[in-house]
């Protein structure tokens, strides 16, 4: 796409008037009164279970909805009026109760917990599934290592009904980290059945179909076309939901999304453009919730494991060159917070996300590719197709201004289906991309993205031994309470990571919903998907 084009469309026809959107459910407007929802989205999942290989972020609402945790976040009323999670409060859900020790935890699980399909749930079952999530490598794995859950040993299996996890080390992600969607708790018998000698977890099985005692069970999944759930009856991980039946279509024209809600025949559209949101929210024939995203950004990352990317003053002329303002007005529609123009790189207090020091200074950025000795570069830049209306354009703008300090790039559009694969194998010079933290902590973020455990979401594969000091000390002092070091920390890694620069973040965009004006009790969740069981239909 060129910048021009981009431009028009962008400020021409309102999307959903070009093509006519398919009537994919007439009946959603004439039966308001319906326990069934149906939810439109540009993609859906790739696979139904988080532990899988490659697991897109569709992927965790499947496993969010029909998976239980042993506990989870209260719900909180923010300042405009909608619902978020409370990152500080938890509270059970297939636990009865929780006893937190000086080194351990100990669950009691509820008694009449059952599986989808009648088995009850015991503690043998909770035992299994976190061995399974600290074992099964991979995304799953990390992530449970971010609360130092490292290996099988730590889980114990106290009775049919108690189980209790030791720590291995004092790290106030722990009792977060269990409440996250990795954790959850499987149909162990089940899936010992369809378990192989070299699919020991039973990934083959749970790609395609759900194993757990959550609100919701899957009852029909075409990959791309849609996914369909069905209450479970006997679920007591909170108050039973309201909703009997989930459709999610996948829709990917974004302009049959508004139409098909415009008109009434869908009920919630999910993770809206921020063009539709600004369009939508003016309009107000629906209901539209936009939530900053909470530790999370848009950035350009750079590999700097290759040349050219591995030379510092070429990222930090590649910082200087990016067009920030263009992307705010052309893209995102004024509806993310800026993480540009800061008074520094060296930051002096520990908010996060934090203003980069970087503006848009080609002269500053042409002195810096001089210096670097560095020149006829000739690139990609990759991005998100399943996030394309905002990667794209922003790809479009920043091959622009790249032009104009000597690196030519051609553009990369990656299938939102393959994006996480492609992460993985670290392949990539410059990218597009986005990244939010679950666990709403500054080093929490770094562990994933900055440390030298070089993890998927480090996409620069930066690893620096001095980092990792600083992200492995704020770690601990903030599981002692030691403020001053603690806060010491944080402002040292990120001001190293803003000098250093092997990632430029862009801004802090937000989560945007539209509904249809008798549906209430969304609530954001840090995995940024919907959770149906809070969902009312009126």
């Amino acid at each position: 796409m060129k910048r021009r084009d981009f431009l028009k469309s962008v400020s021409g026809i309102a999307a959903g008037a070009v093509v006519p959107a398919p009537a994919i459910w007439s009946s959603a407007k004439a039966d308001g009164r319906s326990e069934t929802l149906l939810v439109v989205t540009e993609g859906g999942p790739n696979n139904l279970d988080i532990h899988g290989v490659g697991t897109n972020r569709p992927g965790y609402e499947t496993s969010w909805n029909c998976y239980d945790r042993l506990i989870t976040h209260e719900t909180r009323t923010l300042p405009d009026g909608t619902l978020s999670y409370d990152r500080d409060k938890f509270k059970p859900e297939l636990a009865e109760d929780m006893n937190i020790g000086d080194m351990s935890v100990t669950f009691k699980l509820k008694k009449n917990a059952k599986f989808h399909d009648g088995t009850p749930v015991t503690a043998k079952d909770v035992k299994w599934s976190l061995d399974r999530s600290v074992t099964v490598g991979g995304f799953p794995t990390v992530q449970m290592k971010a609360g130092s859950l490292v290996n099988k040993e730590q889980f114990v299996l106290v009775d049919d009904s108690t189980v209790r996890i030791d720590f291995a080390k004092k790290d106030r992600l722990t009792i977060p980290d269990l409440a996250v969607i990795v954790p959850s708790i499987y149909n162990s018998e089940l899936l010992k059945k369809k378990a192989t000698e070299k699919d020991p977890w039973a990934l083959d099985y749970t790609k395609s179909n759900t194993a757990g005692s959550g609100a919701y069970k899957v009852t029909s999944w075409k990959p791309g076309v849609e996914v369909v759930y069905e209450r479970h009856e006997d679920w007591v991980g909170g108050k039973l939901p309201q909703l009997k039946k989930v459709i999610w279509r996948t829709v990917p024209s974004q302009g049959n999304r508004r139409a098909l809600m415009e008109r009434g025949d869908a009920d919630i559209s999910f993770d809206l453009s921020s063009k539709d949101t600004s369009e939508m929210k003016k309009e107000g024939k629906l209901v539209i919730i936009s939530n900053p995203i909470g530790n999370g950004m848009y950035s350009v990352d750079l590999n700097v494991k290759n040349p050219p990317f591995d030379n510092a003053k070429v990222r930090q002329a590649v910082a200087y060159a990016l067009p920030y303002q263009k992307i705010m007005d052309a893209v995102m529609f004024g509806l993310a917070n800026p993480l540009f123009g800061g008074p520094s790189n060296n930051v002096t207090d520990i908010a996060w996300p934090a203003k980069t020091g970087y503006v848009n200074d080609m002269a500053k950025a042409k002195a810096l590719m001089a210096e670097s000795g560095v020149s006829d570069i000739d690139t990609t830049v990759s991005f998100d197709l399943g996030a394309g209306d905002i990667s794209e354009p922003i790809a479009v703008l920043v091959q622009e201004s790249l032009a104009q300090i000597g690196i030519k790039t051609a553009i990369n559009k990656v299938p939102g289906a393959n994006w996480r694969s492609e992460m993985a194998k670290k392949s990539m010079p410059l990218m597009v991309n986005f990244f939010s933290g679950w666990l709403d902590y500054p080093e929490y973020f770094f562990f994933w993205c900055y440390s030298g455990q070089n993890a998927i979401f480090n996409t620069p594969s930066y690893v620096n031994p001095d980092m990792d000091v600083l992200i492995d000390g704020a770690r601990a002092a903030a599981a002692i309470g030691d403020k001053e070091k603690y806060a010491k920390d944080v402002e040292g890694f990120i001001s190293k990571a803003y000098n250093e620069v092997p990632r430029i973040p862009l801004f802090q965009p937000f989560l945007n919903v539209a509904t249809q004006k008798n549906i209430s009790g969304y609530v954001y969740w840090f995995h940024r998907q919907l959770d149906y069981r809070s969902i009312v239909k009126a």
